[in-house]
């Protein structure tokens, strides 16, 4: 028993040190630098965003984080729909330094859960990239070719079934699906 509390406190002090640092996000349906500028608006309205960078000629926005900031991946979703875009693509820079990452896995990172689809590594480093494959994050070819690599219903819904409750994962949580 106590070995099992010992575990369970290390395993929280590895998870209280990762965090998301900065996105990278791709939209689509972007046609001319207004566009852009709207998207770059609305990004910055987020309160756990500190600064936007746009790449008119890929469609792409470096959003860099506040500090220990709360980051709310769906807000930034929300806020590239409400512009009138969509977003192609969605990576996440995040510092994993010390957390065990496996295939069809979970992990808790600044208070968001992360089901881990497919890694090539075992340890997370900093400075890991990782890219969101849930529907509305990525096209519908790559959200179903993702889908082959789990079983797990969570994949499909997007929150926490009874196919979390394993990873001790309370049903309703919102799970975002990740490859690294």
């Amino acid at each position: 028993m106590k070995l099992l509390i010992i575990a369970i406190l290390a395993g929280l002090s590895f998870s209280s040190s990762a965090q998301i640092k900065s996105a990278k996000l791709q939209a689509s349906g972007l046609t001319c630098s207004i566009c852009s500028n709207s998207i770059n608006k609305a990004l910055q309205t987020l309160p756990f965003v500190d600064k936007v960078i746009a790449n008119i000629k890929e469609s792409t926005f470096t959003i860099q984080f506040k500090k220990a900031a709360k980051i709310d991946i769906d807000a930034i979703k929300n806020k590239v729909d409400d512009a009138g875009f969509s977003v192609a693509n969605l990576s996440l820079v995040m510092d994993l330094d010390k957390i065990s990452l496996a295939n069809d896995s979970h992990i808790t990172v600044d208070g968001s859960v992360f089901h881990i689809l497919k890694t090539s590594t075992k340890i997370g480093s900093s400075a890991q990239v990782v890219s969101i494959s849930d529907k509305n994050f990525v096209n519908a070819k790559a959200f179903k070719k993702n889908k082959s690599l789990t079983n797990m219903e969570c994949y499909e819904t997007g929150v926490a079934g009874k196919c979390c409750n394993k990873a001790g994962i309370a049903a309703g949580t919102r799970i975002y699906h990740i490859t690294i």
